[in-house]
């Protein structure tokens, strides 16, 4: 049950140029209580748990530890006052041992490290909060759950007594959340508080006493689970109502567009990332790739686009064979690609709108006439695609940097629909999304889907591949080590498969990829 205010956050404001982020946001964090933080992107969550967490300090407002006004200058000063937070992506030394992690960063011991007596307690913290790991192993040896403790580890080590937990679920299986969701519980009810920052609606309401949700800056709402539902947080999080939940309209064709036969490709670390892939992708229909990440999903995004080359093996768009083909003569044959860096690889951070939108057209009519562009009707182009997919942009000579992530995101859809593709891979394509942009992603894929395009949808959140997909597979270590229809996906089964346990071929119900 929770307790006294640990943690109570009064007016805060902080504004960086052009943005004001946080506008007079009050939070409080109770003893013994999960409190989860919710809101879109711009919302001002990571700012203010960054200005909690002692990263950044506010222009206005106050902190109060215990009843008693603090001023972080650092995130030593807020680790002192009891206040640690696990970063979405870890801060840990791979060829060191656990212990030394958890001493690193540490002006204790001054002079001598006694490396026994932190290893037994780090064991005895362990065993205590259910979070148990070799503490002489070294870091690489661990899987990614594994990790994620040792980073718990770290600030109970230092005696925090509320956890900022950042998205942390993002690299995990559904067994490993549903442990970790096991340990975060335990640490509430010891007294202890924990901050939870998830995009993931059903997340929240399975693990969240409280939930709090930021909308442009501001504190909207600060709920009891109890007396709320994903929908009204969704309602919340957008100021309007969104669709969660999708109908599929169609069955898939018969006709195959994707077909991979024993495809092997090398990583980039120099060892094999595809191990004798085959899977085929029929027309209208969604198929679904689920895995933990670093398994092979970003290297069969690239091999099918041509962006990394085949060591064995044949890839088929359609009738044609594409295998080892130039990106040009896979845009020719009707592929269409939603890379996972929509900055890097999807679109360019420094060109505008307009030269963003015909990346994939310009060296054809009517954009070009001859080796000369046709600016008007790239102009003309490029307004419609804005219009229809719902692009803001400040404007059609802005560059591209300047949207925001979910409009990055319905510009590049927008290039790739526009081109009517026969085949599609998206690979995370709601990745930092808030709901509302997400929402609007997914029924463009559905709509793709329902045109009769082939999509190969590769996405680490289990909740979007059970809800766009016809047909789920997973993969494992460069291996599809199952394949079920989504309509009779278990979570049980799919997570057990995305820790490379395979089922018995009754199980999951059954099929060919």
């Amino acid at each position: 049950m929770a307790g006294d205010i640990l943690v109570e956050m009064r007016g805060i404001s902080k504004r960086f140029p052009g943005v004001l982020a946080n506008d007079r946001v009050s939070l409080s964090v109770r003893a013994g209580e999960v409190h989860a933080l919710l809101g879109e992107n711009g919302a001002g969550k990571t700012t203010l748990m960054s200005i909690l967490s002692g990263l950044y300090r506010p222009d206005g407002g106050e902190i109060l530890v215990e009843g008693r006004p603090v001023v972080f200058r650092s995130p030593r000063d807020a680790i002192r006052a009891g206040i640690g937070m696990v970063h979405q992506h870890f801060r840990l030394v791979e060829p060191f041992t656990v212990a030394e992690n958890v001493t690193l960063g540490l002006d204790r011991p001054r002079f001598a490290l006694h490396l026994a007596a932190v290893e037994q307690e780090v064991a005895r913290l362990g065993d205590r909060h259910g979070l148990k790991v070799d503490p002489r192993a070294q870091i690489w040896q661990l899987s990614v759950g594994e990790q994620q403790r040792v980073e718990i580890l770290k600030m109970l080590y230092r005696g925090a007594r509320v956890l900022i937990m950042d998205e942390p679920t993002a690299v995990l299986t559904p067994q490993e959340a549903r442990d970790l969701f096991t340990v975060l519980r335990q640490m509430a009810a010891a007294g202890r508080a924990v901050v939870f920052i998830s995009h993931k609606l059903q997340e929240v309401m399975e693990v969240a006493d409280r939930i709090t949700v930021l909308r442009a800056g501001r504190n909207v709402a600060t709920l009891e689970k109890a007396a709320t539902s994903a929908r009204e947080l969704a309602r919340l999080m957008v100021g309007r109502e969104v669709s969660v939940s999708y109908q599929r309209t169609r069955q898939a064709g018969q006709e195959v567009l994707l077909c991979l036969e024993g495809v092997e490709a090398m990583g980039d670390r120099g060892f094999l990332a595809l191990r004798g892939l085959s899977l085929r992708v029929h027309a209208g229909e969604i198929v679904g790739v689920a895995g933990v990440s670093g398994n092979g999903q970003r290297e069969l995004a690239e091999v099918i686009s041509g962006l990394r080359p085949t060591l064995r093996g044949s890839i088929r768009v359609g009738d044609t064979e594409v295998t080892g083909c130039h990106p040009a003569r896979l845009i020719a044959c009707g592929l269409s690609l939603v890379p996972e860096d929509r900055l890097g690889t999807g679109l360019v951070p420094t060109l505008t709108v307009c030269d963003n939108a015909i990346l994939k057209c310009y060296r054809h009519p009517p954009v070009s006439r001859g080796p000369f562009l046709r600016r008007g009707e790239i102009r003309r182009r490029t307004r419609v695609l804005v219009e229809e997919f719902a692009v803001k942009v400040p404007g059609l000579d802005a560059p591209v940097r300047k949207l925001s992530g979910g409009n990055l995101q319905r510009l590049l859809l927008a290039r790739e629909i526009s081109a009517r593709p026969r085949v599609m891979v998206a690979v995370h394509p709601t990745r930092g999304l808030d709901v509302g942009a997400t929402a609007g992603v997914h029924r463009l894929l559905l709509e793709q889907r329902d045109e009769g395009a082939a999509i190969l949808l590769i996405s680490e959140d289990l909740d979007e591949i059970l809800a766009l997909s016809d047909r789920v597979v997973v993969l494992y270590e460069g291996r599809i080590v199952g394949e079920m229809p989504a309509a009779q996906a278990s979570r049980e089964e799919i997570g057990l498969m995305m820790a490379g346990i395979e089922l018995p071929k009754d199980a999951g119900g059954g099929g060919q990829a």
